[in-house]
């Protein structure tokens, strides 16, 4: 039997990677290089933990909250559905109605199409809205993840999304590239860095899609397509 299928869906990160306006640029330097008298190769990396795909823990918007080392991993591991909201200018109200009405899921990994270009920062993507995120939260959601750089609006004052999620104790998962990913049932491994003094870490996000996987193994059925 073939194994899983498995989905990489974190961004390729890289020097100069489009960082949240202000943010620290990614940087990578060479401190040794192989050549005579150097027998290795060793690099320095230097960016934000908020860069490309990555983890917000609970300290990034709450000031009691717990650094992302500390928070319980079992958020970032497990049952996920990944729904396509391509095309929307807002996850609102009706949207998640019509998520939750296909059951409650654990995680929900949202695609917007928000990066049209992986070497321009986005600022107009679909986020959630306070009454959506709070049906979701409200239905057991445990973890939140979206292709885009928030569940907020790019421009949002008061961030109610990142409140709610992380003041319920669910985590949130930004710029996960969902790309070719179709539509469905998973297993989301996103395991964040154990930072000890930090308020959010890369990951490294993979999907695992079991079931298609047995089904494309079995083919048509013999009466049908």
């Amino acid at each position: 039997m073939p194994g899983p299928i498995l989905y990489d869906v974190t961004r390729p990160l890289f020097a100069g990677h489009p960082v949240w306006p202000g943010d620290s640029p990614c940087r990578l330097d060479w401190k040794a290089r192989m050549g005579p008298g150097v027998p290795y190769n060793q690099s320095e990396l230097r960016m934000s933990p908020h860069t490309g795909t990555h983890a917000d823990g609970p300290f990034h918007m709450l000031a009691d909250g717990m650094m992302i080392g500390a928070a319980p991993l079992d958020a970032y591991l497990g049952p996920a559905r990944v729904v396509d909201a391509t095309g929307r200018a807002s996850l609102d109200a009706a949207w998640a109605a019509g998520v939750l009405a296909a059951g409650a899921p654990e995680r929900l990994l949202v695609r917007t199409g928000a990066w049209t270009d992986p070497a321009v920062f986005p600022t107009r993507f679909a986020a959630l809205d306070a009454d959506a995120v709070r049906m979701l939260v409200d239905a057991g959601l445990r973890l939140f993840g979206t292709d885009a750089p928030s569940p907020d609006p790019f421009d949002s004052a008061d961030l109610t999304a990142h409140h709610v999620l992380l003041g319920a104790g669910a985590g949130i998962l930004e710029n996960v590239m969902l790309d070719g990913v179709p539509p469905g049932e998973y297993e989301l491994i996103a395991l964040p860095l154990r930072l000890v003094e930090a308020e959010a870490s890369p990951v490294r996000a993979v999907l695992c899609a079991i079931e298609q996987t047995a089904a494309a193994a079995l083919g048509p059925s013999p009466g049908g397509a």
